[in-house]
């Protein structure tokens, strides 16, 4: 990293130096574990002796298994893409206020979960809901093995709640969608035609300064054979958004193909599950009683407030384990 020109093509050398860090957090995981199990030793050598270390011992063993817990669990991360950053897109469903309201809330928890983890997070595109809420909004997250945890949040998420729009506070129920796709560098190969697109060009609007810029630099980008719609308003430079578009709708058709090809395999396996980001995958409900479930892995939480938080290593961490379990098999 001190080489002459290192830092000229400052995008990649960040990669660099985070491809660094990965693998030196590895050797210091490798090294904890080495010291503590010596420590280990030494003091099963002391209870021998007849000294009082069972409290000493009971707390060492307690954090080997967190740690071993924490390796166990990056194995688990081993796609392709896994240790890419990702590209994190929420829309709500059918229901106006309602359902706009909620993918807020979602965007609220998946911010919260970046920072517990310890991920940085750029939100790149952020449509407001017209009363409440949000039409849509697209997150950059950089972190070591953001995809291969965000992964497990694709899908359609479903809320149960009395209205706080509702005066005669009805039980009322939400769906919003989350769609996690890999950012894929550009050494991978996606065709993308001039003429296949339609780049339209407008003025920002969001909920606040951290979401939204006042010029008319927006843009947004249509990728006609597919359908596929991208927009960036983060930049105040047009360009700087074109460019930032056009990242996004790679990862994007490249996330589709992905997924289409995950159809076609699951059809020739006579698989009948429907596969996709359309499907349902977790209930929240705060009414008529408290509980989050995850419907793939039937993985439950009854306080939705910390889901709600942020708290989602329990869901993803049981996603992980039951696509390891499925893979083995």
């Amino acid at each position: 990293m001190s080489a002459p020109g290192f830092w000229d093509d400052q995008e990649k050398a960040q990669d660099v130096g985070r491809k660094r860090a990965r693998v030196e957090k590895r050797i210091a995981s490798s090294q904890s574990l080495d010291s503590k199990f010596g420590d280990l030793d030494v003091l099963f050598d002391f209870q021998r002796e007849g000294e009082s270390v069972d409290a000493e011992i009971e707390s060492l063993v307690a954090q080997l298994e967190s740690e071993i817990n924490a390796i166990e669990l990056t194995m688990k991360l081993s796609g392709e893409h896994d240790l890419r950053d990702a590209i994190l897109n929420i829309h709500p469903g059918a229901g106006g206020t309602e359902s706009q309201d909620w993918a807020e809330m979602l965007l609220r928890m998946y911010l919260r979960y970046c920072e517990r983890k310890g991920w940085s997070t750029k939100i790149l595109e952020y449509q407001a809901g017209e009363e409440a809420g949000l039409k849509s909004a697209t997150v950059m997250v950089r972190g070591d093995y953001a995809y291969g945890y965000l992964k497990a949040e694709t899908g359609v998420h479903r809320l149960v709640r009395i209205s706080p729009f509702d005066a005669a506070k009805r039980r009322h129920t939400s769906f919003a969608s989350v769609m996690v796709m890999p950012d894929i560098d550009d050494t991978i190969e996606i065709d993308i035609d001039d003429k296949d697109l339609r780049v339209d060009t407008y003025r920002s609007s969001g909920a606040g300064g951290q979401h939204v810029n006042v010029t008319d630099s927006a843009i947004r980008i249509t990728h006609l054979p597919t359908g596929t719609v991208v927009t960036c308003q983060n930049e105040r430079s047009q360009h700087k958004n074109r460019a930032t578009a056009m990242h996004l709708l790679r990862a994007k058709l490249y996330a589709l193909e992905q997924e289409k090809q995950k159809v076609e395999q699951a059809q020739l396996a006579g698989e009948k599950k429907e596969i996709g980001w359309g499907s349902q995958i977790r209930s929240y409900v705060l009414q008529p009683y408290q509980l989050v479930k995850d419907l793939r892995t039937q993985y439950e939480v009854g306080d939705p407030s910390r889901i709600l938080d942020g708290d989602l290593d329990g869901f993803i961490e049981a996603w992980l384990a039951a696509q390891a379990k499925k893979s083995a098999d």
